[in-house]
């Protein structure tokens, strides 16, 4: 067995809105975080251009700048932040053990798992480049930024349907293009976009796939080219005779396909996932609303939170994790003081 590197009172992983704010909370409780900074370094705030609704900044500023200046902060006051991809944790003794995927071991008395949920995507060519400069997996974040403009939603869930119908607020006509018939979302969105459609302010486009974005950095996006076909599925049939592939003008792509949460390190835990694989914390009124079902290991941010999905709300979580995890740590600490301190039994004669 690998030996552990060294020991931390407490473990992060993610450097999202959620683990860093934790790690400034933390940090400035003496239990010196030890944070993880995974795969996507700052989460989905860094795909974001311009972060308009977090507050404290009128003028606003970029996903990866708010990132940095947290990041920056938590440092200041102590953190220590390190490249590193958790691979498992080991709950079955304390300190807890956990394994990153370079081989590496470390002991921790607490850990906080913040390591986000990442947005799906479709892999189509244009999307990695004009991601943050037209394309965006979040309405909420970046509609505004593309008033009067008209946008293509691309999903049949409810996650598509919500982001459409508030793109409404913003867009000139919101285009939800799904590669199926029949949609996947529940009724009640079903209903509030086909009042929507019937207004003009969205157009279904069914059997309908998003093939290409075409733009640059620069000026954002330009158009899309589309494919449809009656049977469904177009892309898997651009060589039959029925399927049309045509271009698009729209200023704004929102790829609204889902998210999965970054859980598979603690599939081996006693930790509870629902069934999409987001961590179930306690919650309720009080403290310990982060807690988990194993003692000592907390949850924050997307990798919790499946609706909101806010950088300030995320970051509030993990303000709510580091005081959890501080009591924590000091109700362990104070049990091991008053087991010390108890008279050892005199043997029997």
């Amino acid at each position: 067995m690998t030996e552990p590197v060294e020991h931390r009172r407490l473990i992060i992983a993610g450097t999202g809105a959620a683990g860093l704010t934790a790690a400034i909370y933390a940090a400035r409780s003496n239990n010196e975080p030890l944070v993880l900074e995974g795969d996507e370094p700052g989460g989905q705030l860094t795909l974001t251009s311009e972060v308009e609704n977090f507050p404290g900044f009128p003028e606003g500023l970029s996903g990866p700048d708010l990132i940095n200046n947290m990041k920056e902060q938590a440092k200041r006051f102590g953190a220590e932040v390190e490249h590193g991809i958790v691979e498992s944790i080991d709950d079955s003794e304390r300190p807890f053990r956990v394994e990153l995927a370079n081989g590496d071991v470390y002991t921790a008395d607490a850990f906080i798992a913040a390591s986000g949920a990442s947005a799906r995507t479709l892999g189509v060519p244009g999307e990695d480049d004009l991601m943050g400069y037209g394309v965006s997996t979040c309405a909420t974040c970046d509609g505004a930024f593309f008033r009067g403009e008209d946008m293509l939603v691309v999903g049949g869930g409810d996650a598509a349907f919500e982001e459409a119908h508030f793109l409404t607020k913003f867009a000139d006509t919101v285009y939800l293009a799904h590669r199926r018939e029949e949609f996947r979302a529940e009724d009640y969105w079903i209903d509030r976009v086909q009042k929507k459609v019937d207004e003009g302010e969205i157009e279904l486009l069914r059997n309908t796939e998003l093939l290409e974005i075409h733009g640059s950095a620069e000026e954002g996006v330009d158009h899309v080219t589309l494919a449809t076909n009656d049977e469904g599925y177009p892309a898997d049939k651009l060589d039959d005779p029925d399927t049309e592939t045509y271009d698009f003008d729209v200023g704004a792509v929102f790829v609204a396909i889902g998210h999965t949460p970054n859980t598979e390190y603690l599939a081996s835990t006693g930790v509870e996932l629902d069934e999409t694989g987001y961590i179930k914390t306690h919650g309720g009124d009080g403290g310990n609303q982060t807690a988990t079902d194993v003692d000592g290991l907390f949850g924050a941010g997307d990798v919790v939170d499946f609706h909101y999905q806010q950088a300030v709300t995320a970051a509030g979580m993990g303000t709510k994790a580091a005081i959890d995890a501080d009591e924590y740590l000091e109700s362990q600490a104070e049990a091991a003081a008053e087991a010390e301190s108890e008279p050892t039994a005199e043997a029997d004669d």
